[in-house]
């Protein structure tokens, strides 16, 4: 056996778990506002209850009413396909058209607006528990998105309490999430391998825990008390605008115009790392669409071009700022890019939304994508976050990860021990 054969083979080796999960797709520029949620009123990551509903929604800004298509992948914990078949995890089945969708009325950018809800006619449940893909392709079977979300039954107690880090350099920075599985019925053989866990800071799986086993056991409890393996940067709450009114200025709004469409200005934002924490509500990087003047926000809200600005002087090198929020699904991508302009010292973008209330911040990129998300506005930890905690239990002798159990809790009842 060569040496360069060698040296393949152990690349390859090394590559293969990588290339073997499942990565999100992102939307192209004309697809826009996808909403995907449960129960939940506003778009974030679905974690569903066996047997509740999940909807998606999204706009076509050709507006040429082009048929699309979905598909329903199930996967393991770590994202690699399970050995499932469709029909074990699906009643019915998919690869079906999106039936369900309007045309824009009576706004400058037109649009077609596309709605799936499952349960549906065709897809009439999901019959496992677990990690799922959703994907939506074209007419021409070519992928144009996907989304993941969560499917769990509610077998176990999941407690999660939400602490201070004890570790002092970060005790000012930093929310530790630990937590407890109780599993009074249902026996949980090898939890160190079989179980194991997602923590999740609102709803972005992009920035979750998974590399945690169980500390040790007391009856049927598996106990969960890490700090550093356990912490996430506290970050700070999120920046908001609100143009339900497009036509006037109204919450972060600074100055509306109209050229093809309308244009809306927000206030200058600074740097709040170095300022103290002020706490103000937010709906932790999420965003709702609305229109107070129309009866149907879906297809009469307006699409506008937000103008971002930042006022930011200390010196990034190589970095890049960008905006980030949920409002597309947490990427970093061309349309979030923050510009420095010389003339007026600051750093502007300028990114189309459907009306309605978003969170935002602003982060720093390093070169090598990833995300320093309290460079600009700080990390403090009285922020308050929300904290989810799912678990994931293969029995013996099992083809998949199922997730028996959900526990949440929010960081405004942090405690110091």
């Amino acid at each position: 056996m060569t040496k360069q054969f060698c040296s393949t083979l152990l690349l390859l080796t090394f590559l293969l778990p990588v290339i073997a999960q499942v990565q999100e797709k992102n939307e192209p520029s004309y697809i826009s506002t996808v909403e995907f949620k449960g129960s939940s009123a506003q778009s974030e990551l679905p974690i569903i209850r066996l047997g509740e509903r999940l909807e998606l929604s999204f706009d076509d800004i050709h507006g040429d009413e082009a048929d699309y298509y979905y598909k329903i992948t199930h996967y393991n914990f770590d994202w690699t396909p399970s050995d499932l078949s469709k029909g074990e995890y699906l009643n019915g089945f998919d690869e079906v058209r999106i039936e369900t969708y309007e045309n824009s009325f009576n706004t400058l950018q037109i649009f077609s607006h596309y709605t799936l809800s499952i349960p549906n006619r065709e897809t009439r449940s999901i019959n496992k528990s677990g990690n799922y893909l959703l994907s939506i392709y074209n007419d021409s079977n070519e992928l144009i998105f996907t989304r993941k979300f969560m499917v769990y039954e509610d077998l176990l107690n999941v407690e999660v309490s939400i602490k201070r880090s004890r570790d002092i350099s970060y005790i000012h920075e930093k929310q530790v999430v630990q937590f407890e599985i109780d599993s009074p019925t249902l026996l949980l053989i090898n939890p160190k391998q079989n179980v194991h866990a997602l923590v999740l800071q609102n709803s972005n799986i992009k920035t979750a825990i998974t590399n945690l086993v169980p500390q040790y056991t007391i009856g049927s409890k598996l106990i969960y008390r890490y700090d550093k393996e356990a912490a996430f940067w506290g970050g700070n709450e999120f920046l908001f605008f609100d143009n339900k009114d497009v036509r006037s200025a109204s919450n972060g709004v600074r100055r509306v115009e109209v050229t093809d469409i309308y244009e809306n200005y927000l206030y200058t934002n600074i740097s709040r790392k170095d300022r103290p924490y002020t706490y103000n509500p937010d709906i932790n990087g999420n965003f709702v669409v609305r229109n107070i003047d129309v009866q149907n926000p879906d297809i009469e809200a307006e699409y506008v071009r937000m103008h971002f600005n930042l006022m930011y002087y200390d010196d990034i090198a190589d970095k890049e700022l960008h905006i980030y929020g949920n409002f597309n699904n947490w990427t970093i991508d061309g349309s979030t890019y923050m510009k420095y302009d010389s003339k007026s010292d600051t750093y502007k973008s300028t990114r189309l939304f459907k009306q309605g209330f978003y969170n935002y911040k602003y982060v720093l990129v390093n070169r090598d994508g990833s995300i320093d998300e309290g460079a600009i506005d700080g990390n403090f930890w009285q922020t308050e976050n929300d904290y989810t905690v799912l678990v994931y239990y293969r029995e013996m002798g099992a083809r998949y990860d199922r997730i028996l159990g959900r526990g949440a809790a929010n960081s405004t009842n942090i405690t110091n021990n």
